[in-house]
């Protein structure tokens, strides 16, 4: 072919600009049906890490998320010698001059109050449980109880945000949205990260979207809150008169206009708009199966407790978590409110413990009488824990306890962490850490490890910096914990 053979029009802007189609092209295929380019990818799941850094021992994660800041001292944490020192002043030798919250600056004195409940040892280890945690205690040889995790923040939005996101200030992106951008999930009629959400019976401090949100990375990756009542995702049934027929059109139609819209102004949020109503049509068969019970042995719903059958509570989520686990769906997380216990503390946390003992238990069994435990981890907490010192006046049966950073418990479970293990040591007052800290960060470190990621080389490129989900800060594994 000579020279004169060549179509002036084909000028270099209207080749770039064909080319740019066809890559168009190729990722609506994408979007619209993913198997067709699963293997794209080294894992096959759709994830942009493009193949995991190392073997992992986990494939996902139910994260049992307490927010309010669950009293370690009462259900964990225990020492013999908070017997001897309950009514002390908590010592300034202890405190070292620790910030406090505006709730107890004012407070001229500050007795030390011990549990008001009994305490026995379980497990191999022998590890103290409180008497309102009986279940819990019962897989003391299934968990590795972490004493020593701790965070910088004092007040519940800044705290539940940093171990959340990795640092205090909203606007990054959680957990589970970095695990749905990186790995993606082998299954594709599910979203990758699922929230639901569960209320006890003490006071409860506000959860914002933007916990489960994606922060700068692509809006598709944020989690999908599942709801209690109606349908368990917002407009997941079309309305009356649309068929299914009828909804797969629209859709088609509109995935054409905002084709057009991506190819005039290249804005990638319009992929993760399509992606979305594709998924949205997808879950609209597959999630009514999902949460419908009728399947479960009746046995399955004992081991969980009276609430079981009960939608919206913690251990109906519990079993739902499950059900999501055994479909591959990477990343569940099931916040339950209630545990910001400044007052009446005793009633409180023992209601909430009733609430959640006997179905987090079940959880973790459940998974390890059907082979799911070994590559499903498990994680259990708070965004802090309470102090030793009572807020407000101290009675013979009632008291409260304020918000403390410096040192709570929390406990793993299952794929990549070493089963009947405590870590971490406080002094006798579980006030400062002795021996194996953890930070929050190094927590998200180590979960990202179980599942085959360096949390070092896990980065996303925003504003100029490779942004991180533990920060720049030195986050560490913590490999002691590690099977």
């Amino acid at each position: 072919m000579n020279s004169y053979d060549i179509n002036p029009a084909l000028t270099r802007r209207k080749l770039l600009n064909l080319g740019a189609r066809g890559l168009g092209a190729l990722g609506a295929a994408n979007l619209l049906n993913p198997a067709l380019t699963a293997g794209i990818t080294a894992d096959g799941l759709g994830g942009t890490l493009g193949g995991i850094h190392f073997r992992p021992k986990a494939k996902r994660v139910i994260y049992l998320f307490f927010s309010g800041g669950p009293s370690h001292i009462d259900m964990y944490d225990y020492h013999p010698a908070m017997r001897d020192i309950h009514g002390i002043e908590l010592p300034d030798s202890i405190r070292q001059g620790q910030r406090i919250t505006g709730m107890t600056s004012g407070q001229k004195s500050f007795p030390c109050v011990a549990p008001m409940f009994k305490f026995s040892r379980h497990g191999q280890n022998g590890s103290w449980f409180s008497e309102i945690v009986p279940k819990i205690g019962g897989i003391a040889d299934e968990i590795t109880l972490i004493k020593s995790v701790h965070t910088e923040a004092i007040n519940h939005d800044p705290a539940i945000t940093a171990i959340n996101t990795g640092v205090q200030q909203p606007g990054k992106p959680s957990l589970g949205a970095w695990l749905s951008w990186g790995m993606g999930s082998p299954n594709h009629n599910l979203p990758g990260y699922v929230v639901m959400i569960s209320k006890g019976r003490g006071q409860s401090q506000a959860l914002y979207d933007r916990l489960w949100g994606s922060g700068f990375l692509p809006s598709k990756h944020q989690g999908v809150k599942f709801r209690s009542a109606g349908d368990p995702v917002l407009y997941l049934s079309n309305p009356p008169g649309v068929t299914r027929d009828v909804r797969r059109s629209m859709l088609d139609g509109i995935a054409k206009i905002n084709q057009a819209k991506k190819q005039e102004t290249g804005d990638p949020e319009i992929d993760a708009r399509i992606a979305q109503y594709e998924m949205a049509f997808r879950m609209q068969s597959s999630v009514p199966e999902l949460v419908d019970m009728k399947d479960e042995p009746a046995h399955v719903l004992d081991l969980y407790g009276k609430d079981a059958r009960k939608k919206g509570s913690f251990a109906h989520n519990c079993i739902v978590a499950r059900r999501l686990a055994e479909r591959g769906v990477p990343y569940v997380q099931l916040f339950h409110r209630g545990w910001d216990q400044h007052g009446a503390l005793p009633s409180k946390i023992r209601q909430q413990c009733e609430d959640i003992d006997q179905p987090a238990a079940a959880l973790v069994l459940d998974l390890k009488q059907r082979g799911l435990l070994e590559d499903t981890l498990v994680v259990c907490g708070g965004e802090f824990g309470r102090t030793i010192y009572s807020q407000g006046k101290l009675t013979k049966d009632n008291h409260g306890r304020d918000h403390h950073g410096r040192a709570f418990s929390m406990w793993m479970a299952g794929g990549g962490i070493k089963a009947g293990l405590e870590y971490g040591k406080t002094d006798d007052f579980a006030y400062n850490i002795l021996e194996n800290p953890v930070h929050v960060n190094d927590l998200n470190a180590t979960v990202l490890h179980c599942l085959g990621i360096d949390h070092e080389r896990f980065t996303y490129r925003y504003l100029g910096l490779d942004q991180r989900l533990t920060g720049v800060e030195g986050a560490k594994v913590v490999h002691d914990i590690l099977a």
